[in-house]
């Protein structure tokens, strides 16, 4: 790990603070939105046009990168998302603020994409693994963060939108002037969904599903905080429970999985966030218990995304794998999509137990359809599976290589 500390330190570096400020700008604007008076649903566009910016970069930064280089892409995006953060206070509308989150939806996608190719491009089939999990550490770290930060400021004034719009800045300093050069950026052939699908049901709609439940999570905890009447500290106490409790146990499920059927254990993590929800809506805890209860969601929403992508790797040849990677990921940005805005319509139907009541009949039916899916296919022996990869939504081209460089080193004859 020193080792890859030492070469890869200036895009960690620059990466941890990018996230810091995604972080803030995220759960500031849910709590912004309530001091404006602006309507739940009207900030569940806001925070589901993130994800809608995110699904385009998708599709066309790679392109985008191919035709102009890294370099330039990366620049051009970090001043934007830069710009549009200070926009945020400037005009704080619903109208206004879904555009700008779109522009910083597609941004960071892009950002993602660019560092992601950087780091792989400086890795080994060696250490690749390490690097990795100190991009996802950090990543998650960066978040956590962001969250201490918003207790420095009135979140009322533009204190609180220029101190990211100032990180950010910043966080491309290390990137760009280090001295590893940038990589041939190779886009990825596609797979149909149909043949996606016939390869792991439980893999696409698993995927679906668990995209519904991460934009909950990231793009909603500060709007239900502030409908229930939480204040600054509590909210970002949340939030930074949400994501440690994904940090936290990432690596015991992922040493468990290499062990055990992977469906079953998707099966316990999603009853466990089921059950948790109804326990909240049920028992109506104060501000330690809904903590706890974030820590949970969190803890068990994160491992389910690479349980889900390394239980569909299982049942792919190795030059399929980067193609489903991506299919995956376009599924996993559908459901995200509409995760902040049903659980905005539902929190105006019901009041802040809405969105409890969302994330627990999402997780209910991943629990249902896993079950189901355990009884139509037999369960792979722990040695003709892959490795699990401590992976989030966020970390693409990293998690293919990954993929690929563990397929490489197996038998064939072990393949899916």
């Amino acid at each position: 790990m020193i080792s890859v500390l030492r070469t890869t330190w200036p895009l960690l570096l620059g990466m941890l603070l990018l996230m810091v400020g995604n972080g803030m700008q995220g759960t500031l604007l849910g709590i912004r939105g309530g001091i404006e008076g602006i309507a739940t649903f009207q900030m569940s566009i806001v925070m589901a046009s993130y994800y809608g910016g995110f699904l385009l970069g998708s599709l066309t930064v790679p392109d985008l990168i191919k035709n102009v280089g890294h370099v330039r892409v990366f620049a051009a995006l970090g001043s934007l998302i830069s710009a549009v953060l200070v926009l945020f206070a400037v005009e704080p509308h619903w109208i206004t603020w879904s555009g700008l989150r779109f522009i910083i939806g597609f941004c960071f996608c892009g950002v993602y994409i660019t560092a992601e190719s950087w780091l792989n491009a400086g890795s080994t089939n060696e250490n690749r693994g390490q690097s990795l999990s100190a991009y996802m550490i950090v990543q998650l770290l960066g978040i956590v963060v962001a969250q201490a930060l918003l207790n420095v400021g009135d979140p009322g004034g533009f204190l609180l939108f220029i101190i990211p719009s100032v990180l950010v800045s910043l966080a491309f300093t290390p990137i760009l002037l280090s001295a590893q050069p940038a990589p041939q950026f190779q886009t990825i052939k596609r797979m149909s969904f149909k043949r996606l699908y016939q390869a792991s049901p439980l893999g696409c709609v698993g995927l679906f599903l668990m995209g519904g439940v991460f934009a909950a999570l990231s793009g909603m905890s500060s709007v239900w905080g502030a409908q229930v009447g939480l204040s600054v500290a509590q909210i970002s106490l949340f939030v930074a429970a949400i994501y440690a409790g994904g940090l936290v146990l990432q690596y015991p499920i992922g040493w468990i999985s290499d062990r055990y059927d992977r469906r079953k254990l998707v099966l316990i993590l999603s009853g466990m966030g089921g059950l948790c929800a109804l326990i909240v809506i049920a028992a109506q805890p104060g501000t330690l218990g809904l903590i706890i209860a974030g820590a949970l969601m969190g803890g068990v929403a994160n491992p389910i995304y690479a349980l889900l992508l390394a239980y569909t790797n299982d049942y792919l040849d190795q030059s399929d794998m980067a193609a489903a990677s991506a299919g995956l990921l376009f599924i996993h940005g559908l459901g995200s999509m509409g995760g902040p805005l049903i659980t905005g319509w539902l929190m105006g139907a019901l009041g802040p137990d809405g969105y409890w009541v969302y994330l627990g009949v999402l997780l209910a039916l991943l629990t249902a359809y896993a079950a189901w899916r355990a009884t139509q296919r037999r369960a792979l022996t722990p040695e003709e599976q892959g490795s699990y990869a401590v992976i989030t939504p966020g970390a693409t081209t990293l998690a293919v290589e990954a993929v690929l460089d563990e397929a490489q080193s197996e038998d064939p004859q072990q393949a899916a």
